[in-house]
């Protein structure tokens, strides 16, 4: 056995040393990915003005589509990272320069400017694209086909990814929200640079993991073989593939409702506050990544025993039930939305969130680290990456859907010019304020007087608690919930906008016995005052609809994966079967002496 080969089959803890390098690698690029996720959405609908604080002041419809898009394009741009990766680079090139377009991708975000924001987020999609597809393939390239530690590779490969998930919604997150949205996004891009730093080292522990195939026959009988195409066990298998691939896009959207619709709802409707404090809405993006932690070992030996036991657990099987299971969680969505809306401007517990974060974690920890494994077991050889770069474009059509789901759950907001005077400014309650301040209460009970409160001539950005509703004439009517002397004389608003109203009112038959309650966002810009008005019940029963929604399809699609399960099981021709230790060592003499 030559040097190479020993420095290749070097293990630790039962593994090759070189899971570990691809371990560490995905952790870091994970911690980037997921660090800036968890604050992207804030910072896009995050109050527009000059320093570290500021947002891009977009509205939640347009910052859930911007989010659909980008994610899905990370994801799609996997298909062209696989075939960079198969036919020219190999996927160990593929992963160096994938990491070198994230670290600067996430640099330029770090820069306070638009043409930063768009050029970062272009770099991140073109470097995980060829990161992403590639690093997941040479973990399976790390055992033997039939190795019986695939599946629990893949499974350490996937905590790893949710070690870096976890940390980095808490550092990012709190760092991003408290001190700057772009200190935040330079934090992710430092670590994606650890991560790069790690995988030039690991070099040495991936000889012969990743390389460009070299086939040993010459140019003639390469074309031949090419033309042959696929065998009929490989075009099943093909089949099975592309089948999965739909219970992907089911899955993942409405998994990646976590970085979208259940941000914003974290931020707007969850009372967050724990003992004094209240939490950042993006620190929850590491509750996932925390049950992975906890719950992965769990999970994984629930499916052994089954094995052991003679049961049911192909992967097929897992990703049914993880879907199944992973709907469930908007069960409790759809229950924290029904408290939220029990009253008006009411919030929710925080264990709502929390259980359909669990319930999520277990879902994802059935369906998602299998798919990895399922696809290197399935794939012919020389489309490995081109397979597990349509399972990402599945993913990444799934982040679509998410941002679509999410852009129809909400309201659309009624924008209006107000006449917002002094006398009117402090003719408004304190108890009908919303102040968005960026530091929390309790920040500003600590530090006092050093902080200084805004009195009400001075408010540039607020919300006013109000009621609304249509006349006997079918006109629209604002009131603060205190007073009873009408705001339209103080509105200016166009047709468009004044018809949608009326005609939202109309629909929900709102009328001055049945007062709605909504949210008026006033925001002063260049001397002026806009604003925009969401209804309150209005939005919450969309939201209501869109978690049963959800919840519905997810079981649907689960359900009719289990009833098809035998006849697809039978289409992977033992792919799935486990071989023997006699049969792995044999096979690992024959490769020595060839």
């Amino acid at each position: 056995m030559n040097a190479k080969t020993q420095t290749n089959t070097k293990e630790l803890f039962g593994h090759p040393v070189g899971l570990y390098i691809l371990f560490f690698t995905e952790m870091w690029e994970r911690f980037s990915y997921y660090g800036m996720r968890a604050i992207l959405v804030l910072y896009i609908i995050a109050e527009a003005k000059d320093g570290p604080t500021g947002g891009l002041g977009w509205s939640n419809e347009d910052a859930l589509a911007l989010y659909g898009w980008y994610t899905m394009m990370v994801y799609l741009m996997s298909i062209p990272g696989g075939l960079l990766a198969d036919r020219y680079l190999g996927q160990k090139k593929a992963v160096m320069l994938g990491g070198l377009l994230l670290c600067v991708g996430h640099g330029i975000l770090a820069i306070e400017a638009l043409w930063a924001f768009y050029t970062g987020l272009v770099l991140i999609v073109f470097g995980v694209g060829c990161l992403k597809p590639n690093i997941s393939t040479m973990v399976g390239g790390l055992y033997k086909q039939g190795d019986i530690r695939r599946d629990k590779g893949f499974t350490i490969f996937y905590i790893g990814i949710n070690v870096g998930a976890f940390l980095s919604s808490i550092i990012v997150g709190a760092i991003g929200e408290k001190v700057g949205w772009h200190y935040g996004f330079g934090l992710a891009g430092i670590g994606m640079l650890l991560g790069q730093l790690v995988f030039v080292y690991g070099q040495k522990y991936l000889k012969g993991v990743g390389e460009v195939v070299k086939e040993r026959v010459d140019t003639a009988k390469r074309m031949v073989d090419e033309k042959k195409g696929l065998t009929k066990i490989e075009k099943d298998r093909v089949v099975v593939l592309l089948l999965s691939f739909l219970i992907i896009i089911v899955f993942w959207g409405a998994f990646e409702q976590a970085g979208g619709l259940m941000n914003i709802y974290a931020k707007e409707k969850i009372n967050r506050v724990f003992m004094g404090v209240e939490i950042p809405a993006s620190v929850f993006q590491s509750v996932n990544a925390f049950f992975i932690m906890v719950f992965g070992t769990t999970v994984a030996a629930f499916w052994v025993r089954r094995r052991v036991k003679g049961k049911e657990e192909s992967a097929i099987f897992k990703m049914a039930i993880g879907t199944i299971i992973m709907g469930t969680g908007f069960l409790m969505m759809g229950a924290a939305s029904v408290e939220a809306g029990a009253e008006p401007f009411g919030d929710a517990a925080m264990y709502w969130l929390i259980l359909a974060y669990l319930l999520h974690t277990i879902g994802e920890l059935c369906t998602s680290p299998v798919s990895l494994s399922f696809i290197t077991k399935l794939a012919p050889v020389k489309y490995a990456s081109l397979m597990m770069g349509l399972y990402f474009a599945a993913t990444g059509l799934g982040n679509k859907v998410a941002g679509l789901i999410g852009e129809a759950s909400q309201s659309k907001p009624i924008k209006m010019e107000i006449l917002a005077d002094q006398a009117f400014l402090e003719s408004i309650s304190e108890k009908e304020v919303v102040q968005k301040d960026v530091f929390s209460e309790v920040i500003i009970d600590l530090l006092g007087d050093l902080v200084p409160k805004e009195g009400p001539s001075e408010r540039t950005n607020f919300e006013v608690r109000v009621n609304v509703y249509n006349d006997a004439q079918g006109k629209f009517v604002i009131h603060t919930l205190s007073g009873n002397e009408p705001l339209n004389a103080r509105i200016t608003m166009d047709k468009e906008n004044t018809e949608h109203l009326q005609e939202e009112l109309a629909d929900e038959e709102v009328t001055e016995s049945n007062k709605y309650h909504a949210k008026l966002a006033i925001e002063k810009k260049k001397g002026k005052y806009e604003g925009q008005i969401v209804i309150d019940e209005i939005q919450n029963d969309r939201e209501l609809i869109t978690f049963l929604s959800i919840f519905g399809i997810t079981v649907f699609f689960g359900i009719v994966l289990l009833a098809r399960l035998k006849k697809l099981k039978a289409m992977t021709h033992g792919a799935e079967d486990v071989k023997s230790a006699e049969e792995l060592a044999k096979e690992a003499i024959e490769s020595e002496v060839a």
